[in-house]
């Protein structure tokens, strides 16, 4: 099937050949003709299968259509998204697709002056992207009214959730008018998203893709059984490797971020990190530098990564195991993107095999282990040490406990 089958006007049809898209993936194949119909959805797709562009061209199609160009441009379509990456990519992808035609999208996102985005809103707008923090801010100070919105979209609607932001978002759909269409993006479906997507749509169909918490199958997984103090020593060896041109690596904490960047700096490997902390402006120069290939590894929290959007990226490398097993679905799904290839590498010490077992229950298979590296688990049951006390990463290898790895089976 082609994009032409699926009844797509011809200026949007001619931005999506120039952006280099001929066959539309599952979730555009079975979003666009619901969205086109006026329907609500809810739309249950991993990260990376194409999903931007499963509500984007159909709401640039019906706004072109419905275009009243002798009044002033007001907010027709808001679409609300966790994180400023994201937020960003979504934009400059409506202005992608919708390069012909006479829309006009922005974006407004916290961390940076609010006075170019409110100029912006000043000029006129018809397409808003938005996190939920800065929108409700310029909410509060008159600078956007939400009272013409046509079309709302929550996207990445369990992030929202994990970031805590239910409360923000009620207060967004409490503004909205009732007579609208939704549109509802989640990579999960657990029982509170199910909950609320039930106050946003009405009469929706849902489309999914894949079986909720479910791995893109193309995704290559292994992981390696390795001591805490050895990660930053098993992460150089797997760097050696010169067919890893580029990895996006994860850490639970900012703090392990950074430390990471430090440790492959040291060997002359260019590295960024990216995280909360981190500036706007910081955070989009290393994430350009990243799409670029000019930075070899970018490292990572969950929260700033979500809306890493790099094209063939093939290396994903847990250096933690999340504590959250969805987590890991969303960071995989970072790599073998629409149908390119894939390989998430998974770096796991004695007390995250608990972390392992949950995800390999969530996604209903086993991951390969390599059990052929020079740093194997050696201290299968470690004791963390008191607060106030430092742990000794320099204990002499002959004082590592002796084990039968052929005796020892996986808990």
């Amino acid at each position: 099937m082609k994009f032409e089958s699926l009844n797509i006007i011809e200026p949007i049809l001619k931005s999506l050949k120039e952006e280099g898209y001929t066959i539309p993936t599952p979730i555009q194949v079975q979003a666009i003709p619901i969205v086109l119909n006026g329907t609500d959805l809810i739309g249950c797709a991993q990260t990376g299968t194409g999903k931007t562009a499963a509500f984007a061209v159909p709401i640039l199609q019906i706004l072109s259509k419905n275009r009243a160009f002798d009044r002033k441009r007001k907010i027709r379509s808001l679409v609300v998204t966790p994180t400023r990456e994201l937020a960003i990519q979504i934009e400059e992808s409506f202005k992608a697709y919708g390069r012909h035609t006479s829309l006009k999208c922005t974006v407004v996102f916290g961390g940076v002056p609010q006075n170019p985005q409110v100029a912006a809103l000043q000029n006129g707008v018809d397409i808003l992207v938005a996190t939920p923090g800065r929108l409700l801010d310029l909410m509060n100070q008159g600078y956007i009214s939400l009272k013409d919105i046509e079309i709302f979209v929550l996207d990445e609607a369990d992030r929202m959730l994990d970031m805590g932001f239910i409360h923000d978002v009620k207060r967004i759909i409490a503004a909205l008018p009732q007579k609208r269409q939704s549109l509802f993006f989640s990579a999960t479906m657990p029982p509170a998203i199910v909950k609320l997507a039930g106050s946003i749509v009405y009469k929706p169909v849902k489309v999914e893709v894949t079986p909720s918490a479910s791995t893109v199958d193309i995704v290559n997984q292994y992981v390696y059984f390795t001591d805490k103090v050895n990660k930053s020593a098993l992460l150089l060896e797997l760097l050696k490797d010169e067919k890893i041109k580029t990895a996006l690596v994860f850490t639970r904490t900012k703090f392990g971020a950074d430390k990471v960047v430090k440790v492959l700096k040291k060997k002359n490997i260019i590295a960024e990190s990216i995280h909360g902390n981190k500036t706007q402006n910081t955070r989009q120069r290393a994430l350009s530098n990243f799409k670029a290939q000019k930075t070899r590894v970018l490292v990572a929290t969950d929260i700033a990564a979500r809306g890493i959007d790099v094209d063939d990226l093939e290396y994903v490398i847990n250096y933690e195991i999340p504590n959250i097993s969805e987590t890991y679905v969303h960071r995989i799904g970072r790599t073998g993107r629409a149908g390119a290839n894939g390989t998430a590498i998974s770096f796991c010490d004695a007390e995250e095999m608990a972390y392992l077992k949950d995800i390999e229950k969530l996604i209903t298979k086993k991951i390969q282990v390599i059990e052929d590296h020079p740093y194997p688990l050696l201290d299968l049951h470690p004791v963390k040490a008191p607060k106030q006390q430092h742990q000794n990463h320099n204990r002499p290898k002959s004082f590592a406990p002796k084990i039968n790895r052929d005796n020892w089976k996986r808990r």
